[in-house]
């Protein structure tokens, strides 16, 4: 059977250095009722064990009304502020967040989940001081964010050399060097010491170290202030690919043109707290708990509004827990006047599709190709959600707008004929899906999906079945382990008559995907053939409970009621071989 769409690989084709998750469309998770929409009264510990189920699911705007419910009978339990502060960060309220944390603390408590919280909220006020009191009394975020957070206030105070002397201590302990650098660097910058900076950020100073994105940027930055714009221009070139990031080919074409460009990354203490923020959430993503990554880019994007990076961090990650809906609000923080606009509303859209709104996310796409149609990745968002909703007719035009703008294109660009191909194939226009296959197969020969797409739609015909069922066993040794794969295998020594070489795979096929309607019919055709029809019927009635379309449906129910062999001649189809003869076949 064909894969499903290539959406992830089609970001990382346009999108190769603004890591934008693109959603998989799973469906939403059941959330946990608002106390509104539960009949009669609900106690305090009822109301409790409730924000308690929805935290542990992330569902963070039921656990703030839920939360809310429980403190008004109880407004000083610190567990219930420290669990309310927590859904406050996740729905985006963090001053809202920042009155409980006070709450909490005023009732004894603390955590390290209220120290972000407050430290964000002194430095979003600019009062270094608050942030330095409350370290003295105890309050901690981390040991590495406790040692970069009193740097920055510190400078924030106009005390240089005391946060100069704690950057250097980070600097100096070993696995946290970069963290020091990178932020004694930035602090430079900040008072307009762009040589020491760029010692740092050279390696000239303590040798080098990994730059992210920011870092970059802000070495780009620092480069231009120096007067230094072809260097600049050379380091960009050593690390971007043009055309993959609208944001950098910006800063080239000024850099080109002889524009200073100013130093933006973190221009004073209460930004470079929100990097160093940014900086905690972007080293763990991946590797610590969500809500944990969550708490410190909603503390990044909250004091730098504009870090792009942080807000589709914040919006990914709200995505990977399926609140959709705090994603979609994630997403439209992105300003239309930002160069990285295009994907947060390739975003926003994804996530309305996850939240089951199909035609408000085709429209967002649309809306977005009417402003943003010179841009690739546009093209094929607005082409893929076509064709999840089977208006492939616009669907097509979108990837051939696509295709069009990639007047060379190379091995990478195998996936627009293939996408171009999928869609003429669902359309019947097997011989315009044929040549995209075979282009892309020119571009790209050793794709499985590609091989695999190919082989079954010949199958699918029947036509040049020896070539397909060839095709297909190359994506088999590609890719043994893949049902769609196995299906495409099994399927294609039916269609050639080789009805036990069939079983095997295509019982593979539906170990791996028990629950496919497609997948299990086929298997339901394959006893058939070999006689094994009890087997068959069972398999049809499974396939019939997995929710197939209308035309599978009604075919299985025909194959219930008069079995495979009357089915294939009312369609006019060939009938079944004797499995003595098709077993004789090479």
């Amino acid at each position: 059977m064909p894969f499903p769409r290539l959406t992830r690989m089609h970001l990382l084709l346009a999108s190769a250095v603004i890591c934008l998750p693109f959603a998989t469309l799973a469906e939403t998770a059941k959330p946990v009722p608002a106390p509104e929409a539960v009949a009669g009264p609900v106690s305090e510990a009822g109301a409790y064990l409730a924000a308690g189920v929805a935290s542990s699911e992330a569902d963070y705007a039921a656990a703030v009304e839920w939360y809310g419910r429980a403190l008004s009978g109880d407004p000083t339990n610190p567990a219930l502020l420290q669990g309310a502060l927590m859904a406050e960060v996740g729905v985006g309220d963090m001053e809202g967040a920042a009155k409980l944390a006070q709450a909490f603390q005023a009732a004894g408590g603390k955590s390290q989940i209220a120290t972000v919280v407050l430290i964000a909220s002194d430095a979003k006020r600019q009062d270094y001081a608050a942030i330095l009191k409350e370290q003295a009394a105890g309050g901690s975020a981390g040991a590495v964010l406790d040692d970069l957070v009193k740097a920055w206030a510190k400078l924030g105070l106009g005390r240089m050399s005391e946060a100069t002397e704690a950057f250097d201590k980070m600097a100096q302990t070993k696995g946290l060097e970069a963290f020091g650098l990178y932020h004694k660097a930035l602090a430079l910058a900040s008072a307009g010491d762009y040589e020491g900076a760029e010692n740092i950020l050279s390696g000239k100073a303590a040798g080098s170290f990994p730059l992210t994105r920011r870092g970059l940027i802000a070495t780009v930055e620092i480069l231009s202030q120096l007067e230094r714009n072809p260097e600049a221009v050379a380091l960009i070139d050593r690390n971007f690919l043009p055309g993959n990031d609208l944001e950098i080919d910006d800063l080239r074409r000024r850099l080109d043109a002889g524009e200073p460009l100013p130093f933006t990354i973190a221009r004073n203490a209460s930004e470079g707290i929100g990097e160093v923020f940014y900086s905690m959430a972007n080293a763990v993503k991946g590797e610590a708990d969500a809500s944990f990554t969550l708490l410190h880019a909603r503390a990044a994007a909250y004091l730098r509004p504009d870090n792009t990076e942080a807000v589709l961090l914040v919006a990914g990650i709200l995505e990977q827990q399926r609140q959709h809906v705090l994603a979609t609000a994630a997403y439209a923080m992105v300003s239309p006047s930002d160069l990285n606009f295009h994907a947060a509303e390739i975003g926003r859209a994804n996530a309305t599709f996850a939240a089951g709104h199909p035609e408000a996310a085709l429209e967002i796409l649309q809306a977005l190709a009417r402003t943003h149609g010179n841009i690739l990745a546009v093209q094929l968002a607005l082409a893929d959600g076509m064709r999840r909703e089977k208006r492939y007719d616009e669907s097509f035009k979108a990837y051939d707008a696509a295709i069009k703008m990639v007047p060379n294109p190379g091995p990478g660009h195998w996936v627009l004929f293939y996408s171009r191909g999928v869609v003429s194939d669902a359309l019947r226009h097997y011989d315009a899906a044929e040549a995209d296959f075979r282009r892309a197969m020119a571009l790209n020969p050793n794709q499985p999906e590609l091989l695999n797409y190919l082989g079954y739609s010949l199958v699918d015909q029947g036509r040049k079945l020896d070539e397909a069922l060839g095709l297909i066993k190359r994506a088999v040794l590609m890719q043994p382990d893949s049902g769609a794969i196995l299906d495409s295998l099994g399927w294609a020594y039916y269609r050639l008559g080789r009805y036990r070489d069939a079983v095997l795979p295509m019982e593979q096929a539906s170990q791996r995907m028990p629950v496919d309607a497609t997948v299990t019919d086929h298997l339901g055709d394959v006893y058939w053939a070999v006689g094994r029809k009890r087997e068959a019927e069972y398999q049809w009635r499974r396939a019939l409970s997995y929710g197939p379309d209308d035309k599978l449906a009604a075919r299985l129910r025909l194959k219930l009621a008069k079995g495979l062999d009357a089915v294939l001649a009312s369609e006019g189809a060939a009938p079944l071989k004797p499995v003595a003869a098709a077993a004789a076949q090479p």
